[in-house]
């Protein structure tokens, strides 16, 4: 059963909009870079992400959202702890972030 997983950034103040950008287009292209260790195939969903827009003023911060899906357990698994390409993702951005907050869910289970 598929796991969506959202990630949501509050980035830094006076980090510049060019640094934000470059941050956003590297958490983007992770479904193009994390490659499954026995398929040797892109195994993330990358259903998108972006600048908040929302008008009801309870992002409390956050201020980008990205959403991917994984197919499994064993392929969040992998990413979350293994994946090089995620790892480096992480390494690149710790500097950039105030706050960082996943949700991971199963659509359909309460």
């Amino acid at each position: 059963m598929a796991i969506l997983h959202v990630v949501m950034f509050q980035f830094k103040a006076l980090i510049p909009l060019e640094e934000v950008a470059a941050g956003c287009d590297r958490m983007l292209v992770l479904g193009d870079k994390c490659i499954h260790p026995t398929t040797q195939a892109p195994y993330v969903k990358v259903l998108g992400g972006g600048k908040d827009n929302s008008p009801e003023g309870l992002q409390n911060g956050i201020t980008h959202t990205f959403v991917f899906q994984f197919e499994n357990e064993d392929d969040r698994k992998h990413y979350i702890e293994k994946d090089a390409a995620h790892l480096e993702f992480i390494a690149s951005i710790k500097n950039l972030v105030q706050k960082v907050q996943v949700v991971d869910f199963t659509p359909g289970v309460y």
